[in-house]
């Protein structure tokens, strides 16, 4: 049936696909005649195994097409292959992580599915800027469990990533338009990393001359612990107080909570007057659902705002992810962390979007940069925005007014109970203080009983916050709670008539907001849906292509993974519950901590850093600490050779360390005589190592151990960059090469989807001697001493099962066998191109790790074609570019990850040299050295269906240069973004409603 089905596929198609590919298509039938065969259990004569196991959908190549790329390169088999790729010395015993067994997608989700009926889930008005919501099915289904929008990558490639992007300024939009400043970031880790940013930034602002950062004590304590964290190792002296008498003569920056934490609100006005007459910045961390009827923090002098957008439409998550968010002042834009999506131009001259201020990434800036982010909470923010634009600005309002008024029917409810409720104007949260500590325990005691969790603010004083949620059974509930388990004389109808929702006096917001079309247009499922999928189409990810970013680790993210994510048992729990009410998180965690610490060869985790960059601060803080530990707290020297990943200098600066960077050798190794002569002359100041390995030039290099023996030799520790251990797994382990500390991208090797720059977990594993100095937390008790790096105790504990399901159903046997394709479709790429580009690294025995550097400079040099040029071309063959310029400057560095089949590898092949067939004609002047396909590239279908072509080279060459493109192409919907105007018109918003007033 297969061969017939093809075969008649090849005929219906004859008009447009050519001899070549019709063959192409028939053979690549009976080839998967011959794999489904190849590879059934039945056929086998296993009948009582099951036939849903996961690795052989997980991998692309079939054991015949690894034959085939075995042959390639030479080689025999996988084991001859690591033998001639890994260095002898640091291989590993096999995995034990996920149980040998390989295992059944149904298995895992019922064995998954056990473990998270182990959460009990009540409702939670905990607060603490963490609430419950309600998600629009139509939002639910077509964003957050929607391939389109959780495969692509970080929007560096603009053309391809329109549709995202929009969404991310609308996100940006909403922001600016709701805090009342002009300037708003694509989102952040979490309100509590947020806030550390913004103390960095004040710090920065303030030429590092005012040393002290002032926070008011009615800012969330997770907030408190992680600025605390963040501060020490830069010499910031942390002051908490009453705002209302602090002195802020040598503060550079005060950081206020509005609403309060204990829900109180107040006008900030004249405290902002005092602050800046000392030129002390203001910083806000506010609600934005508060901010649709509160007066914005830009009104009252707010210079930076931030907090969490999760009450916009995303779930609890057990703490994460969350897309926390980031205004400023005008005067601070440039020094706005993490990413931000700007208006630009493209060739054509029309409106596109790019990725503004890009020479504030890090692997540029390196150790001067002020922050380490990599990345953000793009698909959430994404999120947030579709939330925001489905209820627009009335229904926002709407939503606010009603949690508002729920509010005061509770507050009056428990005055006339006789209980004692704070005396303030407030939003959602209602305070209730209590005469002793055991009048409070018994209604919080009474609370669970009806399935209510509410905060316990003090021993003598509990907090409720309210949400979207909330009900009449809700507050009947409560008021039950309050009232000795008994049903007061009074109903929650009763009360609504001694109510006025949004009645905050002069605090009420009076200026418009989100007035934008699209805020105002897709109110309607209909409308929704079309918007969703426009946005989606505009864009490349996994669902389209193979996306070989090197270092990015773009590997399938399966639906088997993503399913338990939506659950109700783990993304309903709140991240502060009780701890006997989270079994199944508890479980979880204790599964991946022992996992990864086999799959690292380590003895301690933590899961809380919430992205990589985090966990590379986690993992040096770790070291930071038990240097001081040991009264050895003056080592603060780090060694970094060129080869380590982008953020690490940047992670260093952080921690207050001096960068001293080592060179690599012609063949891409480490200096070792370098690095050993850095080593003994810091000697006494040497804190540690900063290594990637494999490195990201693409090479397993044989001297790590000696490496790491010369620093442990001059009084260092060794910190190893996780962000190539999708080339470790099985076959090696930070730990066996005697490694200290390594911190892990979950959202790479282990399958949580990158959700377009976000979310990601950066979890990191330690040595015995770093146990006690792992990240720890202020409410729920975990990990050592190190203090919070994450506003959750778990970071974003609400994707772990994604992690948990890859590892679980691959077993330890498909996890080194990942490891090993991983590794073959590197060398089939390296092999196959190898003729026609340089391979810039490769180890001593002729091969490459999981990735490899194209060298493209000699190409520059004979006819002016760049790294971009070929990354833009290859949008016209419906590939997103590999990694340009990184490590190393007009290079592509190609990583392929083993869920990619050589089918899509060949395709690639293809394409590469056909562009360097295009590259050639211009050198050898059969094209013109300006006006030709690469420089023009991409090219879009208003381009090449326009009635004027003012090219000397055809429009069928411009898209389709090669006839697969006509049976399937994804096309780019702007040409070519000008990068330079983008910057030097910054423009971070959606139109303001005037423009489309003056087009209408």
């Amino acid at each position: 049936h297969t061969l017939f089905s093809v075969s008649a596929m090849s005929r219906m198609l004859g008009a447009v696909l050519s001899l070549g590919a019709r063959t192409k298509v028939a053979h690549r039938g009976a080839f998967l005649t011959r794999r489904l065969l190849a590879t059934s259990a039945v056929a086998k004569g296993s009948f009582l195994q099951p036939l849903d196991t996961f690795p052989r959908r997980h991998l692309g190549p079939s054991d015949e097409e690894a034959q085939q790329m075995l042959q390639k390169i030479g080689l025999s088999s996988l084991k001859d292959l690591v033998k001639d790729t890994v260095p002898a010395g640091i291989v590993r015993a096999p995995l034990e992580a996920g149980n040998k067994e390989i295992g059944s997608e149904q298995a895992a989700l019922a064995e998954i599915k056990a473990i998270a009926s182990k959460n009990k889930v009540l409702r939670s008005f905990i607060g603490m800027g963490y609430y419950g919501n309600i998600v629009p099915p139509v939002i639910l289904r077509n964003v957050l469990e929607n391939p389109a929008w959780y495969t692509p990558y970080t929007p560096y490639q603009a053309e391809v990533s329109q549709g995202r992007m929009e969404s991310l300024l609308n996100f940006q939009t909403m922001v600016v338009e709701l805090t009342g400043l002009p300037y708003a970031n694509a989102s952040l880790l979490d309100e509590s990393t947020a806030a550390a940013e913004a103390m960095t930034l004040c710090h920065a602002a303030a030429k590092n001359k005012k040393p002290l950062f002032f926070i008011s004590n009615n800012v969330h304590p997770q907030t408190i612990d992680v600025v605390k964290t963040r501060a020490a190792p830069l010499g910031i002296e942390i002051v908490v107080g009453d705002h209302q008498t602090a002195d802020l003569r040598k503060a550079c920056g005060a950081l206020l909570q509005y609403p309060a934490t204990d829900g109180g609100i107040q006008d900030y006005t004249n405290f902002s007057a005092k602050a800046h007459e000392l030129d002390c910045k203001v910083v806000m961390a506010t609600d934005l659902l508060a901010l649709t009827v509160l007066k914005t923090p830009g009104e009252m002098g707010a210079d930076i705002v931030l907090g969490n957008s999760q009450r916009f439409g995303v779930p609890f998550g057990y703490g994460g992810p969350h897309a926390a968010f980031f205004a400023v002042i005008a005067p601070l834009r440039r020094l706005l962390p993490g990413r931000i999506i700007g208006v630009t131009r493209d060739r054509l001259g029309n409106r596109a979007l790019r990725l503004a201020l890009q020479t504030r990434e890090q692997h540029i800036k390196r150790e001067k940069a002020t922050s380490n982010i990599c990345t953000a909470q793009a698909l959430l923010a994404n999120t947030a925005a579709m939330y925001a634009i489905y209820h627009g600005p009335q229904g926002l309002t709407d939503i606010a007014l009603r949690v508002n008024g729920a509010a005061q029917i509770l507050a009056t409810g428990l005055r006339q109970l006789g209980h004692a409720v704070a005396d303030v104007s407030f939003f959602d949260t209602v305070r209730v203080d209590f005469p002793d500590h055991g009048a409070a325990e018994a209604v919080m005691q009474a609370a669970i009983s009806e399935d209510i969790n509410v905060r316990r603010l003090s021993p003598t004083a509990i907090t409720i916050s309210l949400d979207e949620t909330v009900g009449r059974n809700d507050l009947a509930a409560l008021f039950r709670a309050f009232n000795s388990c008994a049903d007061p004389e009074f109903t929650p109808e009763s009360l609504e008539a001694e109510i006025t929702p949004g009645d905050v006096g002069s605090l009420r917001r009076t200026s418009s907001f989100m007035q934008q079309p699209v805020f105002n247009e897709n109110h309607t499922e209909t409308e929704m849906l079309r918007y969703i999928f426009h946005l989606a189409s505009k864009d490349l990810g996994l669902q389209h292509a193979m996306i070989s970013l090197g270092s990015c680790t773009m590997k399938l993210n399966a639906t088997a993974e993503m399913i338990p994510i939506t659950w109700p048992e783990f993304n309903q729990m709140h991240p502060f519950v009780p701890v006997d009410q989270a079994g199944g998180y508890t479980q979880l965690v204790q599964l991946l901590h022992h996992w990864l610490c086999d799959i690292t060869g380590f003895v301690g985790c933590s899961l809380q850093p919430n992205s990589g960059a985090s966990g590379e601060y986690a993992g040096l803080k770790a070291i930071q600490r038990y240097h001081q530990n040991n009264d050895q707290g003056h080592r603060n020297v780090c060694i970094i050779p060129v080869s380590a990943h982008g953020t690490n200098p940047a992670s260093a600066a952080m921690l207050g360390l001096q960068v001293v960077v080592v060179p690599c050798d012609a063949l891409g190794n480490i200096d070792i005589p370098a690095l050993r002569a850095a080593a003994e002359k810091h000697k006494d100041h040497l804190a540690s190592l900063m290594i990637t390995y494999p490195s990201t030039h693409g090479v397993f290099e044989l001297g790590i151990r000696e490496m790491i023996d010369i620093i442990h030799e001059n009084g260092g520790l060794v910190y190893m960059d996780g962000a190539n251990m999708n080339a470790q797994v099985g076959l090696t382990s930070p730990g066996e090469m005697g490694a200290d500390v390594c911190h892990l991208n979950l959202h790479k090797t282990f399958c949580i989807p990158h959700g377009g720059g976000g979310p990601g977990v950066g979890p990191i594993c330690c040595n015995e001697k770093l146990l006690p100095f792992l990240p720890s937390h202020s409410i729920i008790p975990c990990g050592g001493d190190m203090g919070a790096v994450a506003g959750a105790p778990f970071g974003s504990a609400g994707i772990l099962p994604i992690s948990w399901m890859y590892i679980r159903m691959m077993g330890g046997d498909g996890l080194t066998k990942a490891t090993q394709t991983a590794i073959l479709n590197a060398n089939y790429l390296a092999a196959s191109l190898k003729d026609h580009y340089k391979i810039l690294y490769k180890g001593n025995t002729g091969r490459v790790a999981h990735e490899f550097i194209i060298d493209l400079r000699g190409i520059k040099t004979s006819c002016g074609i760049s790294e971009t040029d070929i990354a833009k071309r290859l949008i016209d063959y419906g590939f997103h570019a590999p990694t340009m310029s990184f490590p190393v400057s007009g290079t592509l560095m190609v990583e392929p990850t083993e869920s990619e089949s050589k089918e899509e590898l060949d395709r690639f092949v293809e394409a590469m040299v056909t562009i360097r067939a295009e590259i050639t004609a211009i050198e050898e002047g059969r094209a013109d050295k300006n006006n030709n396909v690469l420089k023009n590239a991409p090219h879009t279908m208003a381009d090449v269906s326009a009635d004027v072509w003012d090219h000397p080279y055809s429009r069928e060459e411009a898209a389709y240069p090669v006839p697969a493109l006509r049976l399937r192409k994804q096309w780019p919907t702007v040409a070519r973004a000008d990068d330079v105007y983008g910057d030097r018109n910054l423009f971070c918003t959606c139109d303001p409603i005037e423009v489309y007033m003056e087009q209408s």
